[in-house]
């Protein structure tokens, strides 16, 4: 129980840490305007591109099919564009045939809509994709397909002989649907 508790203790700590970080990076950062003698408190501060991009981004955080049922990749959007993730894909080799593999991003990367990201290599094979996260037939936010990832995948694989083969495809990856959160009960 005590393990248990000290756990619990140190995410709280990392949370509370986080918001506090974020709050003062808000603060921090001074309303753009026009003229440098309006004062900074007579007009609310409008979002700049920066941040409804950064907003946006958050947005497209979460879970999409991959290239196989039961297989997806994992997104999320975290400050400056910075993306990171997984993908997890059933083995295709002699020695993983059917053993679900994880994947995570060496690196990626949001600008605006522009999506790219590269995995690891696992069993000799990798994975690059470049192209844009789109509005999908979803009708509301947490809806299957809200948003899509469109683009170039290309499977890299190498083999014995430390030869490499490239395969690229255009795909469509659709966002799983997101559990609705329960109604915030009404105050008396």
């Amino acid at each position: 129980m005590n393990r248990f508790h000290g756990i619990f203790l140190a995410n709280l700590a990392l949370i509370c840490i986080t918001a506090v970080c974020a709050a003062q990076d808000s603060k921090s950062e001074a309303p753009k305007t026009g003229d440098s003698s309006t004062p900074s408190n007579s007009a609310p501060a409008r979002s700049t591109p920066n941040q409804s991009d950064a907003s946006a981004g958050h947005a497209y955080s979460g879970m999409y099919t991959f290239l196989k049922d039961g297989e997806f990749v994992q997104i999320t959007v975290e400050e400056e564009g910075r993306v990171t993730g997984f993908v997890s894909r059933y083995g295709e080799g002699e020695s993983d045939k059917g053993a679900f593999l994880d994947q995570f991003f060496r690196n990626g990367k949001l600008e605006a809509t522009k999506l790219t990201f590269v995995t690891e290599t696992v069993h000799g094979v990798w994975y690059e994709f470049k192209g844009t996260v789109q509005r999908g037939e979803g009708k509301n936010p947490g809806d299957e397909a809200y948003y899509v990832l469109k683009g170039t995948l290309t499977q890299n694989a190498t083999d014995a002989n430390k030869k490499v083969s490239s395969h690229a495809s255009e795909v469509v990856f659709r966002m799983f649907p997101q559990e609705a959160s329960p109604a915030p009960q009404a105050r008396n």
